[in-house]
């Protein structure tokens, strides 16, 4: 099939940027979306032009690294999927399809497609993790935990951090992907003796950053390639309103 392609194209963080439109002929439905882009860039490469700049890694929707707007959805009309996981077979011979970065001001654009993240890595660096020894693995019923909990603390660990939840939400929120790592760890049982300090740590890294605030448009839930709950964020405010109540958060211990 035939497809007009408008991407974006920026060379560095300091050019306006614009978009650039591409004529590709015999796409197969059988590609994947970034399989397209690479056609397209040999194209480019080809004709001695600069390819598209965007980011990838596992291509099977685990890593997180791809992620940009099509047609104004981040990663795609189709739920649950990650941009990588996107397939030719959705579009029609003749489509227009335009092709953007995230637009959040936490996330500037380094090139083309390919924008800064690093703001959910400070945020994992405040407290998104353990520090309290857990030994090595132990027996399965050593420490009593609910099926309930186990299912909900895996539905939150599935967050791979691809910003699409930042992106489509009208105030740049990133409430879901913090939501998703407090409770992911606030309901396992290791995950307790930090449970207070983490909420604290975490949401104030948030709010350091360039990230707006959650008015419950619930658009990030909508287009979550890995369909997690904003339930995390009504968890996340619980944890940290307790603790923001009760006083300072304990000393913070020496990572391991």
């Amino acid at each position: 099939m035939k497809l007009t392609l408008h991407v974006w194209r920026q060379r560095n963080p300091a050019d306006a940027g614009a978009f650039a439109t591409y004529e590709l002929e015999d796409v197969s439905t059988h590609m994947s979306f970034l399989e397209m882009l690479d056609v397209l860039n040999q194209d480019l490469i080809a004709k001695g032009e600069e390819p598209i700049a965007f980011e990838h890694d596992c291509r099977e929707g685990i890593c997180g690294s791809c992620g940009f707007m099509v047609n104004g959805v981040a990663h795609g009309e189709q739920p649950g999927v990650t941009v990588c996981q996107l397939h030719m077979r959705h579009f029609k011979d003749g489509d227009e399809v335009t092709i953007e970065p995230w637009r959040a001001k936490a996330f500037p654009i380094i090139k083309d497609l390919v924008v800064d993240r690093s703001a959910f890595d400070r945020i994992m660096h405040a407290g998104g993790f353990i520090t309290v020894r857990t030994g090595s693995a132990p027996d399965a019923n050593a420490i009593p935990i609910t099926t309930e909990n186990v299912e909900h603390a895996m539905d939150f660990a599935e967050c791979i951090g691809c910003g699409a939840c930042v992106a489509s939400c009208p105030n740049g929120a990133a409430m879901l992907f913090v939501g998703a790592k407090i409770a992911h760890l606030g309901l396992l049982p290791q995950g307790q003796p930090e449970r207070a300090a983490r909420a604290l740590r975490m949401v104030e890294a948030m709010e350091r950053e360039a990230f707006g605030a959650c008015s419950n448009f619930r658009a990030c839930e909508a287009v979550c390639p890995k369909e997690i709950s904003i339930s995390g964020i009504a968890r996340m405010n619980k944890d940290f309103r307790r603790v923001a109540l009760a006083g300072p958060a304990p000393a913070r211990g020496k990572r391991r």
